[in-house]
């Protein structure tokens, strides 16, 4: 029997149609799910079958045994096909603009085709509307959110624990997908969102968004506020997008230089070490 349930993330619904089975792999998905709405941001339709039709490669990602390929079908809808350890786990179609959407699954690797299937289109679907998906470890502190943004391995998870260890009344909101959005031009806030990698940290809620901290590894520990190009050039490679597509690029563009005016940005050059946390608190608290 097929459903369709509806979520809510960062302030945007979106509807998920599958047959009941598929929605025991979403649990992450639990803590956002509401009543249904009209005119949700997109609709994703979830397909136990394969892709039959061809497309056309543009470029591929791979880290970490994961590798998703991108293309478009001859009829111009995007492709993005979802590769774990050398097998094919499924295909997302995407409609025009991201509105209607339709997932093709291998049976055995739900979970890993919808997340990313849903991340992909939450980041797509959401770039026009002052939303930025960011690739991050955050943290709140009395009501203010830290986000701590790096290359793979730089040890984002790592900072954050020597958070959580070191700084009093700390808590993780998320630590890999968490969005951020900014409202009426002058407000930032970092959410919560049911993707967070490894680490099972699902909340539904979100606190403003005080500071960006740029991870670096380094034998020693040295802290740098970052102002202009510098900081557009540091925040830009933590944002999730399709940057090739220009109407897209442009909405990540005005979202990302609206950011870094309204949120201070730094670059921490760092130890795995407890110090390395109390400097990057007390700087910038």
């Amino acid at each position: 029997m097929r459903k369709t349930n509806f979520y809510e993330v960062a302030g945007h619904v979106f509807g998920v149609e599958a047959e009941d089975y598929i929605f025991e792999y979403a649990d992450n998905y639990s803590f956002f799910l509401i009543e249904e709405k009209s005119s949700p941001l997109f609709k994703l339709e979830v397909k136990s079958e394969k892709f039959l039709q061809c497309y056309q490669e543009e470029l591929s990602q791979e880290e970490e045994g994961q590798k998703i390929i991108c293309g478009h079908t001859n009829d111009g809808k995007s492709v993005y096909e979802f590769i774990l350890g050398g097998i094919k786990t499924g295909v997302l179609v995407c409609g025009e603009n991201f509105v209607e959407n339709v997932l093709y699954i291998n049976k055995g690797y739900e979970k890993f085709s919808l997340d990313n299937a849903l991340m992909i289109i939450f980041a797509l679907a959401s770039a026009s509307k002052s939303t930025l998906l960011f690739h991050s470890s955050t943290i709140e502190k009395d009501g203010k959110g830290y986000m701590f943004l790096g290359k793979s391995g730089t040890g984002k998870s790592t900072h954050s624990r020597l958070w959580l260890k070191n700084i009093p009344q700390t808590e993780l909101l998320n630590d890999d997908n968490p969005a951020v959005r900014i409202f009426n031009g002058n407000t930032v806030k970092v959410f919560g969102t049911p993707w967070s990698g490894k680490t099972p940290c699902y909340k539904n809620k979100s606190c403003e968004l005080r500071s960006i901290v740029v991870l670096k590894q380094a034998p020693y520990n040295k802290i740098t506020p970052l102002s202009g190009i510098f900081a557009y050039a540091a925040v830009v490679p933590g944002v999730s997008g399709k940057r090739w597509v220009k109407t897209i690029a442009d909405s990540l563009h005005e979202t990302e230089n609206s950011l870094i005016q309204l949120v201070k940005v730094f670059q921490l050059e760092c130890l795995p070490d407890d110090e390395a946390s109390v400097l990057c608190y007390n700087t910038i608290k």
